[in-house]
């Protein structure tokens, strides 16, 4: 099975947070890291973003 590769763009829209947002999450660990694509471009793969969203709507469901 081949992943997909979302860009930046794609990935806040998915996620619905800002830029900003998504590389302070990543630097905490708290957010898949990208994959380098090239020396000025990088991705994230989308099973992993899904897991990520996954997981947050199960921490969501726990506290409740």
């Amino acid at each position: 099975m081949s992943d997909r590769i979302l860009r930046r763009p794609e990935v806040v829209s998915v996620v619905g947070i800002g830029t900003t947002k998504l590389y302070e999450l990543i630097s905490e660990g708290k957010f898949p890291k990208p994959v380098k694509l090239s020396a000025r471009s990088v991705g994230w793969l989308e099973s992993e973003v899904q897991e990520w969203i996954k997981e947050q709507a199960e921490k969501r469901q726990g506290a409740a």
